[in-house]
């Protein structure tokens, strides 16, 4: 059941989610028997059926789940206080102290982004 190469992921509204969450949870139907009726993975269904266990409907949006990168707020002209911007900024060099500890280094940015491993740059 996979997409061709080049294509589309496809994308479910919430209310389908719902109606294919319900099926399994209210109508007792196989988890296998609705995803190979409706033409969606196992696995995917399986995913919805226990994030609406977990956090009721509101856990199917997927918008809430994908909240990108909070750092990217330290660099644009997003409001933060000056407490909400040092917070930001220790938990970022917390995470670059643990990087440098597993002993690499990243040089670029972007699609351009590299990792270097810190031996490399030592033994010239």
């Amino acid at each position: 059941m996979s997409r061709p190469k080049g294509g589309k992921n496809r994308r479910w509204s919430d209310e389908e989610r719902l109606k294919y969450v319900l099926m399994c949870e209210e109508d007792h139907l196989a988890v296998l028997t609705v995803a190979k009726k409706h033409n969606l993975s196992e696995g995917t269904l399986r995913g919805w059926i226990r994030r609406y266990r977990e956090g009721g409907i509101e856990a199917l949006n997927p918008k809430k789940l994908h909240t990108g990168n909070h750092f990217a707020a330290l660099h644009t002209s997003k409001n933060l206080t000056e407490y909400e911007r040092l917070l930001l900024l220790v938990e970022k060099l917390q995470i670059e102290n643990e990087r440098l500890k597993k002993g690499y280094t990243v040089k670029g940015v972007g699609a351009d982004k590299e990792f270097v491993t810190l031996k490399d740059l030592n033994s010239r």
